[in-house]
C-alpha cells in the first residue's frame, strides 16, 4: 500500500506526459516538467536560497524554488538521466517537433542542439544493444534515432507508423535492451502498456497477463513496488485525475487516489533526500504528491473508502450471480430426476439434450450486390435446439472489440451466419458465447468456444489466370518440403475442403476480398518460392508468416515492385524540392530579421531626433515587413507539414523493404537504404530495395 508523505502546489501548469526527475548536480533530486508556454521548469526544493542569474535558466517570479528554461517552441517530449557518464550527474533532454536539446542544468550549458527532421514525439535515455555509450533515443515520424552526449547519430531505424511512446527493456532475455513503443518497463521481459482508447494492461514478452478498458484516458504509466514485496505494480495516472495501482499478474486494484485535475505524469525519486525512493505524481494544475510504501501493519488501512465500497459491491454482485446459477442447477437436477423426456416446462428452464453440440465453420463469401465480400462464420447446433444470441469478442475486428447477433423471434433457427471482415491480415482469436435453447425458453444454456481466424482469411482461392498475374514479385528459396508449404497454406488461408494441392511445381492464386487484387504463390521442387502481388505490405506479411512457421532466422530475397518504386521516386523528388524551399525560406527569414533590427534602430534614432515623419515611415516599413514575415511563416509551416508527410512515406518504404527480409538481411537493408538517401543516390536505393545490397 502507499502512504502519502508530501504535497506541493506549484504555480505552473504542467503539460501531460512531460514530467521527469533527475539529479542535475549529482546529489539533489529535482523535478522537471514542461509548461504550455514553451518553457521547462525545474523545481529544486533543496537549495531555497540559491538564485541563478544567467541568460537561459531564469528564476521563476511565481516560485522561489523553480527555475525556468526557455525553449521558445512547444515541447513534445522530455526526460532526464545519465547521458555522459564522465560528468557524474544527470542531463535534461528536451524534444520539439524540429529539434532535440541536451542540456547541462548544473553548468547552464548545452551538451548539443540537433535538428531532427522526423520530429521528436517521444524520448527515452539509456543503453541499447551493443552500443556501449548511453543514447538519447527519440521516436518521431516513422523513425527512431539515437544520439550520444556529443550529438553523434549512432542509431537509426524505421517503424511502421509514428512513434508516440518509448521504453527500454530486455525483451528477449539476452541481457541487452531493445526499443519497444507505448510501454513502461516493469522487470525482465515484463512491461505495461496503455492505449489511446483507455486500455491498460501487462505483457510478458508476447503473452498478455491482463488488460482493462476505461472510458478515461491513461495519461501516464509507471512501475513501482508499493507493497515492498520485490515485485513492481503498474501505476496509472488517468485523465479524470485518478491514480491507481494494479497487481502485475491479475490487474486487481490495490491502491487508489484522486487529484482535482488530470494527471500529467508519474515518476519516482528520492525527492526528500531521506534515502527512500518516493512515487511522485503530478497533475496538470501543478499539484505534486509523493508516496512511500506503507508498512505491513497499515496494509488494511490505506485503501480509501471508495475502493472498499467498490470491492463490496463487486463481491455482492458475484454472490447474487452464483446464487442464481446454483438455483438453476438445483431446479434442473430435480427435473431430471422426476422425468426423463423433455417437455415444454423443461425448454422454458433452458434444459436441452445432453448430447447437444455446437459446430462452427469458417468460409469465404464472395458477397452480392447488396453485401460486400467477407468471411462467413457459421454456428449451428446438432439437433432441433435454436440459437437465441451470439456474443463474439475479438481484437481489431469489431468496434468496441465485441459484436452481438440477436435474431428476431421470427428468424430463430438452429443455424446462424455472421459476416466478418477483418481490416488487417493478422490472426485473430474469436471468443464466442452462444445462447442455446428452445423457442419458448426463458433461460438458455451458454456454450463458450474459441475459433482462430486465419491470418489471410480475406483472400479467396481462385483459378489461375496468367493474364491477371501481377508484375510485382518477391523471389526466395527455403529448405522445406512441399508438404510443409502446403501445411502453411492450410493454416493461414481459408481453403475449400475439396481443394487438392499437388506436388511441386504448383501454383495457387487468391483474390483479395477487400480490393479484388490478385495474389499468386508459385513453388518449385528446389524450394524456390515466388510471391506475385502488387501489395508490398501483403508480400511482407507473407514472408514474415512463412519465416515464423518455418523458423527461418535469416532470409534474403529478390523483389521488384515497379509501380510502388515509381511512386516512391516521385516522393523523393518532392522531398528534395521541399528541402530546397525550406532552406530558401529560412534564409529569407534571416534576412528579414536583420532588416527588422536595422529599421528599429533607424526608427528609434528618428524618434530621439524628433523626426516624426521619418519615424512614422520606418514603422510603416516595419509593419509591412512583419506582415511579410507572418505570411512567410505560414508558408514555412505548410512546407514543413508537406515535408513531414513525404518523409513519413520514405521511412515507411524503407520499413516495407526491410519486412521483405528476415534477420540480418533485414537490418542490412534498412541501414543501406539510409546511407543511399544520405548520399542522395536514388539508383542505389532502389537496387538495395530490389536485391538487398548495394554491390553489383
Amino acid at each position: 500500500m502507499l502512504l502519502p508523505v508530501f504535497t506541493l502546489k506549484l504555480r505552473h501548469k504542467i503539460s501531460p506526459r512531460m514530467v521527469a526527475v533527475g539529479r542535475y548536480d549529482g546529489t539533489h533530486t529535482c523535478l522537471a516538467a514542461a509548461t504550455q508556454a514553451g518553457k521547462v521548469f525545474i523545481h529544486n526544493p533543496h537549495a531555497r536560497s540559491q538564485r541563478l542569474n544567467v541568460s537561459r535558466l531564469l528564476q521563476s517570479p511565481l516560485d522561489s524554488d523553480v527555475s525556468l528554461l526557455n525553449i521558445n517552441q512547444a515541447v513534445s517530449c522530455l526526460t532526464a538521466g545519465i547521458l555522459n557518464p564522465e560528468l557524474g550527474y544527470d542531463s535534461l533532454l528536451v524534444g520539439t517537433q524540429t529539434n532535440l536539446l541536451a542540456y547541462d542544468v548544473y553548468n547552464n550549458s548545452d551538451l548539443f542542439y540537433r535538428e531532427v527532421t522526423d520530429g521528436a514525439n517521444a524520448i527515452v535515455l539509456g543503453t541499447l544493444g551493443d552500443i556501449p555509450s548511453p543514447l538519447a533515443i527519440i521516436g518521431g515520424n516513422c523513425a527512431l534515432q539515437g544520439f550520444d552526449h556529443e550529438g553523434n547519430d549512432l542509431f537509426w531505424t524505421v517503424t511502421g507508423d509514428n512513434v508516440h511512446s518509448l521504453a527500454l527493456c530486455d525483451f528477449d532475455g539476452d541481457g541487452k535492451k531493445e526499443t519497444i513503443t507505448s510501454l513502461c518497463p516493469m522487470y525482465g521481459s515484463r512491461f505495461g502498456y496503455a492505449l489511446s482508447n483507455g486500455t491498460v494492461g501487462v505483457y510478458d514478452k508476447t503473452a498478455r497477463y491482463w488488460r482493462i478498458k476505461s472510458k478515461n484516458h491513461a495519461m501516464s504509466i509507471h512501475a513501482y513496488d508499493l507493497n515492498s514485496d520485490g515485485v513492481r505494480e503498474l501505476i496509472t495516472g488517468w485523465s479524470n485525475g485518478k491514480v491507481d495501482a494494479r497487481n502485475d499478474r491479475t490487474g486487481e486494484v490495490i491502491f487508489k487516489d484522486n487529484f482535482s485535475s488530470a494527471v500529467a505524469g508519474v515518476v519516482e525519486g528520492d525527492y526528500r533526500m531521506d534515502g527512500h525512493i518516493q512515487l511522485i505524481c503530478c497533475s496538470v494544475d501543478g499539484e505534486v504528491r509523493g508516496y512511500l510504501p506503507g508498512g505491513a501493519e497499515m496494509k488494511g488501512n490505506l485503501m480509501d473508502t471508495s475502493v472498499e465500497q467498490d470491492l463490496i459491491r463487486e463481491l455482492s454482485q458475484k454472490k447474487q450471480n452464483l446464487l442464481l446459477e446454483l438455483r438453476n442447477y438445483e431446479e434442473n437436477s430435480k427435473q431430471a430426476e422426476s422425468s426423463s423426456p423433455l417437455n415444454e416446462s423443461d425448454g422454458q428452464r433452458g434444459i436441452i439434450p445432453a448430447n447437444t453440440k455446437l459446430q462452427t465453420a469458417l468460409s469465404v463469401n464472395l458477397g452480392s450486390d447488396s453485401q460486400a465480400a467477407h468471411v462467413e462464420l457459421r454456428i449451428s447446433t446438432s439437433n432441433d435446439t435454436i440459437i437465441r444470441a451470439v456474443l463474439i469478442f475479438a481484437e481489431g475486428i469489431f468496434t468496441g472489440e465485441s459484436h452481438v447477433v440477436h435474431p428476431s423471434v421470427q428468424n430463430l433457427s438452429s443455424c446462424i451466419r455472421i459476416p466478418i471482415a477483418p481490416p488487417k491480415d493478422v490472426p485473430v482469436d474469436l471468443h464466442m458465447k452462444t445462447f442455446v435453447g428452445y423457442r419458448n425458453s426463458t433461460q438458455f444454456h451458454v456454450f463458450e468456444l474459441t475459433r482462430q481466424l486465419p491470418r489471410f482469411a480475406m483472400y479467396a482461392l481462385s483459378n489461375p489466370d496468367p493474364a491477371k498475374e501481377p508484375l510485382s514479385f518477391v523471389n526466395f528459396t527455403v529448405n522445406e518440403r512441399v508438404q510443409r508449404v502446403v501445411m502453411w497454406l492450410n493454416q493461414n488461408f481459408l481453403l475449400p475442403e475439396d481443394s487438392e494441392i499437388q506436388n511441386a511445381p504448383f501454383q495457387v492464386c487468391f483474390t483479395s476480398l477487400r480490393n479484388a487484387g490478385h495474389l499468386f504463390i508459385k513453388i518449385k521442387p528446389s524450394g524456390e518460392i515466388t510471391v506475385s502481388t502488387d501489395d508490398i505490405d501483403l508480400a511482407g506479411d507473407i514472408i514474415q508468416s512463412m519465416a515464423s512457421f518455418f523458423a527461418i532466422e535469416d532470409l534474403q530475397v529478390e523483389a521488384d515492385f515497379p509501380v510502388y518504386f515509381e511512386e516512391l521516386r516521385k516522393v523523393l523528388i518532392k522531398v528534395d524540392e521541399y528541402h530546397s524551399v525550406h532552406q530558401k525560406l529560412s534564409a529569407d527569414m534571416a534576412d528579414h530579421s536583420n532588416l527588422i533590427r536595422s529599421l528599429l534602430v533607424r526608427a528609434e534614432d528618428a524618434r530621439l531626433m524628433r523626426d516624426m515623419k521619418t519615424m512614422k515611415k520606418r514603422y510603416v516599413e516595419l509593419y509591412d515587413l512583419n506582415k511579410d514575415l507572418l505570411n512567410g511563416y505560414k508558408i514555412r509551416c505548410n512546407n514543413h507539414t508537406e515535408l513531414l508527410g513525404n518523409l513519413k512515406a520514405v521511412n515507411q518504404a524503407i520499413q516495407r523493404a526491410g519486412r521483405l527480409r528476415v534477420g540480418k538481411p533485414k537490418n542490412q537493408v534498412v541501414s543501406a537504404c539510409r546511407d543511399a538517401i544520405r548520399s542522395n543516390n536514388l539508383n542505389m536505393l532502389f537496387r538495395i530495395m530490389r536485391v538487398g545490397t548495394a554491390s553489383s
